[in-house]
């Protein structure tokens, strides 16, 4: 039966979760929270350890639901407190340990009462069942009570396992099953942890209390209690606290855990600041621009669980085997069991032994967490580094680009365009005057080449504060015209100027002009005072240092196309796609036309990467394999329409992500081939009659640690 939609007047939270074991625990934690009255839906995200609730459920109800693995619940909010000194190193370890410690040492004792000489064996015997009871206790009592429901899991295959073992008087191989699976559990659950522990700092960036001035007063106030507009003071070598605007005070900014940034920034003035990030050695006075929950640091954790939370395409296929083989192997290991001794009418025993081996080989633990944490290690890495990867799919897609296209300018270029020739002609215009009007009419538009004329005329002291514009209006991708003063002013492409209402003439000098600036790569935007062209403003946007090695270090990498795609004219795009090293240019194009080269892009190559700014090349990005966005730290759009994100606006780490992307590929290969073949070679072994519990059960644990292992080799990708 479908679940209902959630009504909109449903709440929906989230809590962190505390004592998963493995991802099978997760999903019969999830099943398990939605039979719950009141409950709409629930999701667990086992990578980041949380679970989100719609509807009505108290934090009682769903540590009931966990009972089975004795989880514990506590809202998101809550931050994690520093351990006590009682929790950290070997006292810790020893207190979470101290059962399956206790198993060992009582087997290792029952082992040497049954080879010691005399009369040990009713000695080893009770040893053993203590061994059993007290490593195994939450495995039975879970896997009993599956059982009484026909619930055929991991749980139950094991508790199958060690109760039949007990039955025939395998003692010692019912104890040394259940130590081996309690010693496999703490095993995935510490790699689990160092896996998610890449979060957990980034989660620890962000100070709890910080520096506020208010009513002319220093205080020390929780982050929690500080509002949009409070004055933050961040001393030398102190982090920033919240997401702000630096009012006064000039510092170099270290932001390399949130843009990955390896050299401090300066920062002065009117310049962004992030939570998380380290000041250097000057006194900064920072105006809070968003709460902490709202901070960029935030968003990046949420954005990066939500990412682990979402199955790649192998754990998908993943999770549909393993729903097919545990029913298969408890057929397999019924009928290893019956049919041989049926057939040739005795070892009854011995086949037994070798059914209940098999239900230990059914186990699914190495498959299971094949993809997961190999997904958790790469994601995790990857923000550390300042890319953020939005998902398991995304991570496998962009392994897979055979093309790659770049937008021009804040990707190929700095993004910081500057004004450098104002060339005036036709009607004599005061050169202030002009830059007056056209910055007056720039400062409407979001363009960023808009901010380059406005920036000029800051920089030669022109008010534009006083300049009256009506009738604005923008036209895509061509320019922005406006009244002031009474007359009507236009600035934008030379094209678009010369295709004016009145069909304007151009100047004698207008083509000249226009062609000398771009071809030193140069972007020009022509003004016009009621139609008639007067003025060619030269902006040049120099490309990104080094940006001819990463298309290089692309091409090494198997990229066999790396295209430019830009609305600026083709001697500009020409200029710059030269110093770039790229040769396939498509220039003057209007944003649907950009969507339209990338699916032809895609047909002619296959999966193709966009890498643009997230803002005006939206529908590119949404149309490519992959999106990739430049500078995700500053800009809410690109964080949230890309699905790759350089949070640091650095073009060197795209190589670093198909790198890490490929790599993640290979693994997620290799951990399920592994896992497979470790399963299918425990099983042939039931051939000879060669199977024994402890061989099932070591070789699943063997293949658990050396998946994990190699996942967490990812963690070491280096740029």
């Amino acid at each position: 039966m479908p679940r209902q939609a959630a009504p909109e007047s449903a709440v929906t939270k989230v809590y962190r979760v505390e004592g998963f074991t493995c991802a099978n625990c997760a999903g019969k934690f999830e099943d398990n929270v939605k039979k719950l009255p009141g409950v709409i839906d629930a999701k667990v995200n086992f990578a980041a350890a949380k679970i989100t609730v719609t509807g009505t459920a108290t934090i009682a109800e769903l540590e009931e639901a966990g009972a089975f693995e004795r989880l514990k619940v506590r809202p998101e909010e809550e931050r994690v407190g520093d351990p006590e000194p009682g929790e950290r190193g070997w006292t810790a370890f020893l207190r979470r340990n101290a059962g399956l410690i206790a198993g060992t040492a009582l087997l290792a004792a029952g082992w040497l009462a049954r080879i010691a000489p005399g009369d040990g064996h009713p000695a080893g015997i009770a040893a053993l069942a203590a061994s059993i009871l007290i490593s195994g206790h939450r495995l039975l009592r879970t896997g009993l009570r599956n059982l009484a429901r026909l619930d055929f899991d991991m749980r139950t295959l094991m508790t199958l396992a060690i109760v039949g073992a007990a039955a025939i008087g395998e003692w010692l191989e019912g104890a040394v099953v259940v130590v081996l699976f309690a010693i496999s559990e703490a095993l995935e659950r510490y790699t689990m942890e160092r896996a998610r522990r890449s979060i957990r700092s980034l989660m620890e960036l962000q100070p709890r209390e910080a520096l506020v001035e208010r009513n002319g007063r220093e205080m020390t106030v929780p982050t929690d209690e500080i509002e949009v507009g409070d004055t933050l003071i961040v001393r030398p070598g102190a982090k920033v606290a919240m997401d702000g605007v630096v009012e006064s005070g000039v510092s170099g900014v270290n932001q390399a855990a949130v843009t990955g940034e390896s050299v401090p920034v300066m920062k002065s003035p009117g310049d962004e600041v992030f939570a998380g990030t380290l000041n250097g050695e000057g006194l900064l006075r920072v105006r809070v621009t968003r709460l902490a929950k709202d901070s960029t640091i935030a968003r990046i954790i949420r954005l990066v669980e939500e990412a682990q939370a979402k199955r790649a395409p192998a754990q998908a296929f993943v999770d549909r085997f393993a729903r097919v083989y545990t029913p298969a192997i408890i057929a397999a290991a019924a009928l290893i069991a019956v049919v041989p001794p049926a057939v040739s009418g005795g070892g009854w025993i011995d086949w037994l032994y070798e059914g209940l081996a098999v239900l230990v080989v059914g186990c699914p633990c190495a498959l299971v967490i094949s993809t997961p944490i190999a997904i958790v290690s790469a994601i995790g890495s990857a923000a550390g580094r300042g890319v953020l990867i939005k998902g398991g799919i995304h991570l496998e897609q962009l392994g897979s680009v055979k093309a790659i296209a770049f937008d021009k300018t804040g990707t190929i270029t700095r993004g910081e365009p500057r004004v450098t020739d104002i060339r005036l002609f036709g009607e004599a215009v005061d050169r202030r005057h002009l830059l007056r009007m056209a910055a007056a009419l720039e400062h409407r538009s979001g363009h960023p080449l808009a901010a380059a004329v406005t920036r000029a005329a800051h920089d030669e002291g022109i008010d534009i504060a006083g300049a009256s514009v009506d009738g604005f209006l923008s036209v895509t991708g061509r320019g922005v015209q406006g009244r002031i003063e009474g007359r009507l002013v236009q600035i934008g492409s030379p094209e678009w100027i010369l295709d004016g209402p009145k069909g304007a003439r151009p100047h004698e000098d207008y083509d000249a002009h226009v062609r000398e600036m771009r071809g030193e790569g140069k972007t020009v935007l022509a003004v016009a005072l009621d139609g008639e062209p007067v003025a060619a403003i030269g902006v040049i946007d120099e490309a990104r240092p080094g940006c001819r090695d990463v298309i290089d270090r692309l091409r090494r990498l198997g990229i066999g196309r790396t295209v430019m795609l830009t609305g600026d004219n083709p001697e500009t795009a020409a200029a710059v796609a030269r110093e770039a090293g790229i040769a396939d240019v498509r220039a003057s194009l209007m944003p649907e036309d950009k969507l339209h080269a990338i699916r032809a892009l895609e047909a002619e190559c296959g999966p193709v990467a966009m890498v643009g700014d997230g803002v005006n090349d939206a529908p590119a990005l949404a149309a490519a394999t992959v999106g990739v966005a430049m500078g995700g730290a500053g800009t809410d759009a690109a964080l949230e329409t890309a699905d790759v994100a350089l949070m640091g606006g650095d073009l060197g780490k795209l190589p670093y992500a198909i790198r890490l992307s490929r790599r993640t590929l290979a693994v997620i290969r290799q951990n399920i081939a592994f896992a497979l073949l470790a399963k299918l070679a425990a099983l042939l072994l039931v051939v000879p009659g060669w199977l024994t519990l402890w061989i099932a059960i070591l070789s699943d644990m063997g293949a658990t640690l050396i998946v994990a292992l190699n996942a967490m080799r990812l963690m070491r990708v280096r740029e």
